[in-house]
């Protein structure tokens, strides 16, 4: 069977070293070794990068080794991405102060990835999010991007 393609956006990563959400973190550490079984070929943006690097010491420093950890494929915005963000917010999926988490889902859609992973509830994990993505990438020709938390692609897998 093939992998599924996930991509990780900022907050999954981070949730690694989040102690004040338990829950959270022991769930992305359940999906941080299937990453490492290479259980998914992973997707990591410049995006998800330079908001890491936003992290203060020594928080930063354990995510860069973390990473280090497993294999994925680094992409970048482009183009394509932007006009994605773009059609994100005409459609009214996005709220106009989320440049970014609009550019985490493009760059996901342009690299066919099957999956986006988000603890972003407020902006990304969310039905007006997912509606808005899901019709945009139909009219353009794009593959459907399922966007879920860990925790909801850890219990499809079980």
């Amino acid at each position: 069977m093939k992998r599924l393609r996930i991509y990780l956006d900022t907050s999954v990563i981070s949730h690694l070293l989040a102690p004040d959400v338990p829950d959270k973190q022991e769930d992305t550490r359940k999906l941080w070794i299937d990453i490492q079984a290479g259980k998914y070929d992973v997707v990591v943006s410049d995006v998800t990068i330079d908001e890491l690097e936003g992290c203060p010491e020594p928080k930063l420093s354990s995510l860069r080794a973390m990473l280090s950890e497993i294999t994925y494929t680094d992409v970048s915005r482009s183009p394509e991405a932007l006009r994605f963000c773009k059609l994100y917010f005409e459609v009214g999926g996005l709220p106009p102060k989320s440049r970014l988490d609009a550019m985490h889902i493009a760059i996901a859609t342009e690299s066919s990835c099957n999956i986006l992973l988000s603890w972003n509830f407020k902006h990304i994990v969310n039905y007006r999010a997912m509606t808005a993505v899901e019709a945009v990438n139909l009219r353009e020709g794009y593959m459907p991007l399922r966007i879920l938390s860990p925790t909801m692609l850890l219990e499809s897998e079980d």
